[in-house]
């Protein structure tokens, strides 16, 4: 079986899914890359040996020898990149989100279904061990009826990764509750079964807002712009980007379709790094403690009682065969792109539920900046839902036809 000849626009702090699509000989290869940065175009030249190193897009886009796009640049560029990929005919790979606005992320669904491109989305979350353990044990009635989610993420790094470069802009991002929160809003919808319908949200800027000490525009970040034992408390960070004008801290409250009431937190500025996922059903209830590999999700079913650390049932998260980026999840994530674009059929991310998870992401950024005013959500198109739902497989009347097995 020859490599898929893939073409990479952006490597970045993203650049590691590429790194992982790169397996010459097994499938896949890094062929084109173009990286308008002069430093991360070289590192993209030291990862893929003999790969076509770009400034621009379109010589990507272009080629002929291309059979397959990553597009993984600055969130407000998806979908420009995206339908430019798709309408050149090459599949695509959106890193999540597919966009900061509803309206991008539709034109670039249209695009899909118009072109008939395979597009293919990067919510590497729904590959992670312990979402799949907790959607498993959902599925299996653990806990009876979904309920209530609640769902906590302490960014802990949150000042050298969102606030020393774009992801502190809000004409790049939205605001993290779209960037950062979309993985986290499309793994809610899919532990709950639906689709946020409304959604209110309180946010703020508290705490790196008022530090002083940015770069100057312009002026790159600095190469100690992370570590993982240092910039700590928080107001100790240095060099923060020259804009900041998105929020680092925020609580929205969710009605899903299907009834479900949910929360999610968010912030930048804690001391540890992980997320807390509860899930309350109308006969138990389930809850993560940590995300990588050795984590539990412990169960709560057989009776009331008081407080007791001790659950019902504990499962532990297995270590992966790859215990790559994100506990095995980002493979896992390239395995599936690879295989759609050889095979197509249905897969486990959804482009429908990453329109979705941005749609409640900008809801809540509105609702936070407009003093917590409730925003309901825009539905999708359903015959353009349809299409995507059934493997992006159009019947000759052009309606969706039936889902391949996959």
């Amino acid at each position: 079986m020859p490599d898929l000849r893939i073409g990479v626009l952006g490597h970045g702090l993203r650049g590691s899914l590429a790194r992982v699509a790169h397996r010459p000989g097994r499938g896949a290869a890094v062929t084109a890359v173009a990286e308008p940065d002069p430093r991360a175009r070289a590192s993209a030249g030291a990862a893929f040996p003999g790969a076509r190193l770009h400034t621009g897009h379109h010589d990507v886009l272009g080629a002929p020898d291309i059979d397959a796009v990553l597009v993984l640049t600055p969130d407000h560029t998806h979908a420009d990149l995206g339908c430019l990929s798709l309408s050149a005919g090459k599949p695509v790979f959106v890193e999540k989100p597919l966009d900061i606005t509803v309206e991008r992320c539709d034109t670039l669904l249209r695009t899909a279904r118009a072109t008939g491109t395979p597009l293919y989305v990067g919510h590497n979350m729904r590959h992670m061990p312990v979402v799949r353990l907790m959607r498993e044990l959902i599925t299996q009635g653990a806990i009876g009826e979904v309920k209530t989610v609640w769902v906590r993420h302490f960014v802990g790094y949150g000042g050298d990764w969102y606030f020393k470069d774009w992801h502190a802009e809000r004409r790049c991002t939205g605001g993290l509750l779209l960037q950062k929160a979309a993985h986290d809003l499309d793994v809610l919808h899919w532990l709950a079964g639906s689709y946020t319908r409304e959604v209110q949200a309180f946010g703020d800027l508290m705490v790196y807002g008022a530090n002083p000490h940015r770069r100057t525009p312009g002026e790159p970040k600095a190469d100690d712009w992370y570590t993982e034992t240092g910039h700590w408390p928080p107001h100790t960070q240095r060099a923060l980007n020259p804009v900041i004008d998105v929020e680092d801290v925020s609580l929205v409250n969710l009605r899903l379709a299907n009834g479900v009431l949910a929360a999610y937190q968010q912030c930048h500025f804690t001391p540890d790094y992980w997320r807390n996922y509860t899930v309350i059903g109308d006969s138990g209830r389930l809850e993560n403690f940590g995300d990588g590999p050795g984590s539990v999700v412990k169960v709560w079913n057989s009776r009331r009682s008081g407080y007791r650390p001790e659950p019902d049932a504990t499962h532990t998260v297995a270590p992966t065969a790859d215990p790559g980026g994100h506990g095995g999840a980002d493979t896992a994530l390239i395995d599936e792109f690879l295989r759609f674009v050889r095979e197509g059929g249905t897969t486990d991310t959804s482009p429908v539920a990453a329109r979705m998870a941005v749609a409640a992401g900008c809801g809540a950024t509105e609702s936070l900046r407009d003093g917590g005013i409730p925003r309901r959500i825009p539905p999708l198109d359903a015959d353009l839902a349809a299409y995507f739902d059934h493997g992006q497989r159009p019947a000759a009347n052009g309606r969706p036809g039936p889902a391949p097995r996959s």
